[in-house]
């Protein structure tokens, strides 16, 4: 064996390797944002905006039709979760968009449910 032969890489070294990197680039980036004067262009603050129905819709939640028990429920829950993330859905939408996704009996227990105490 010659001695001008490169030792092979393992697994643990590659990703070192490109932790390293990653590590390095992002406080190049860190520093570079630091030192841009932001003075004469003001931050403007991200603008809030509610979604619609037809928006959330879009991202297509499931329906919750109460028949797969629990695992089904859970299911439907990941699912809205989910949907409410990618839609942006404010705080006072989701629960009557994700409602709106009731079917069958979970309908008729949440129409028996809302109805008596207000929700709409």
């Amino acid at each position: 064996m010659s001695t001008s032969e490169a030792p092979s890489m393992t697994q643990a070294t590659i990703r070192k390797l490109v932790a390293d990197s990653v590590t390095s680039a992002l406080e190049a980036q860190a520093a570079n944002m630091a030192n841009t004067d932001n003075t004469t262009r003001p931050r403007e603050a991200p603008i809030a905006r509610q979604c619609s129905y037809k928006e959330f819709m879009s991202c297509q939640p499931i329906n919750f039709k109460c028949i797969k028990g629990a695992i089904g429920l859970i299911r439907w829950f990941e699912r809205i979760e989910s949907v409410f993330s990618c839609s942006n859905c404010t705080e006072d939408c989701k629960v009557k968009f994700a409602t709106g996704t009731l079917t069958k009996e979970s309908l008729s227990w949440w129409n028996s449910f809302a109805h008596p105490i207000g929700i709409e």
